[in-house]
């Protein structure tokens, strides 16, 4: 007995150390790291019957995962050596890289369902769309440093990061990818309503924003039925709300507790994408309510956590950090809601993956790629705290 109470209690001093300047954040490591063991467990679950009618191997796409988040983990291990200074130094070019990317892939990309999102790299197929969104945010957070004034007293200043936004969506529309657009969207104005901008720009560009929306809706007939699908997806059952319904199916089936891990019936080709866009509703029918509730914290604890560390920054003037920070938790935080809202028929369906969790190595990757400079943050703010505080002795 005592020796489990010594354990518990090691483990809470690792977990909630009683010093605040320990070398990085061991509560944000432990829930990046939770959000990845839950993401292997139920994609191996949900991707079965997929892996066996595509290469009778049950487990081929939990294979590939574990292969791509063991490549994520590598990548992050070396971005965790690279100071904030770099990033900002070369957020220009990182952000025209991302460009060439998305241009590229309109000229030689996959074309998968009728999109052309993906560069094949041998056996690997890059999506651009994920390294553009972390690309225009680091490239942002260096312009609100640069620009600060500007972004809070002339319209000039504060319109032209969205024109780069602009070009970034132009090339992602024509591939067409609107819900990396729309997370694009939130989280840059996001940004720049933290910085200061005033609220009659926001309101005005909102207002245009949401115009262009409903007019590329309107555009696009598959995007009109995908909206009026979501808004009655029984009116079409088999058809055009099909998707829907049956993920509300798996979501009805897992009641409080869940049928148990690996006891999904819609994951078996019932629901279209089981193991990428809609793994959430797999999650729901063999974990429940309860195991929503699990992960939903999960992910949005480590939301919180960034939106905090970004506040911290900004307090000790580090405005670069701050910025990058808050522009990551918002986009977990946004693209998560957007996720949960399309596979529980709260919003229309987007195509976009469950942070850390969904298959998926592009996404994969740069999400832990950004936690990693989550990471980083934290390390520096701690470094330059401690070091502060010796010059006060």
């Amino acid at each position: 007995m005592n020796a489990l109470r010594a354990a518990a209690g090691l483990f809470q001093r690792w977990l909630l150390p009683a010093r605040p300047a320990g070398l990085y954040d061991r509560q944000l490591v432990l829930l990046a790291l939770s959000l990845m063991a839950v993401g292997v467990v139920i994609v191996a679950s949900a991707s079965i019957p997929e892996g066996i009618a595509l290469g009778d191997d049950p487990f081929m796409f939990v294979k590939r995962h574990g292969l791509f988040l063991v490549m994520a983990l590598g990548i992050s291990w070396f971005v965790l050596q690279v100071p904030m200074a770099r990033w900002q130094q070369y957020n220009g070019p990182m952000l025209v890289l991302a460009i060439l990317m998305l241009v590229l892939v309109l000229l030689v990309g996959r074309n998968v369902n009728g999109a052309v999102r993906w560069l094949p790299l041998g056996p690997f197929n890059l999506q651009p769309a994920e390294f553009g969104k972390l690309a225009l945010f680091v490239y942002l957070a260096g312009y609100l440093v640069r620009r600060q004034s500007e972004v809070r007293e002339a319209w000039f200043g504060f319109l032209k990061p969205l024109a780069v936004f602009g070009v970034l969506a132009s090339l992602l529309l024509l591939q067409p990818d609107l819900g990396s657009t729309v997370v694009m969207f939130v989280t840059s104005f996001g940004m720049l309503f933290l910085a200061g901008a005033k609220l009659g720009q926001f309101i005005t560009l909102i207002g245009a924003g949401l115009g262009v929306v409903v007019m590329l809706i309107i555009a696009a007939p598959y995007r009109m039925r995908r909206v009026t699908s979501f808004m009655d997806p029984w009116a079409d059952p088999f058809g055009s709300g099909y998707q829907l319904t049956q993920s509300l199916m798996a979501f009805g089936r897992g009641s409080w507790f869940g049928e148990g891990l690996g006891n999904s019936i819609q994951k078996m080709e019932y629901l279209p994408e089981a193991h990428t866009d809609f793994v959430f509703a797999i999650l729901g029918e063999e974990l429940g309510y309860v195991g929503v509730l699990g992960a939903l914290f999960l992910i949005f604890a480590l939301a919180i956590k960034a939106l905090k560390l970004g506040h911290r920054a900004l307090v000790a003037d580090r405005l670069y950090d701050g910025y990058l920070a808050i522009g990551i938790g918002i986009w977990f935080s946004f693209q998560t809601f957007v996720n949960v809202g399309a596979a529980s028929g709260m919003m229309p369906t987007k195509g976009l993956t469950l942070p850390l969790v969904s298959y998926g190595g592009s996404s994969l990757i740069i999400m832990t790629v950004a936690v990693s400079m989550l990471i980083r943050i934290d390390f520096e703010l701690r470094q330059a705290t401690a070091q502060a505080r010796v010059r006060e002795v």
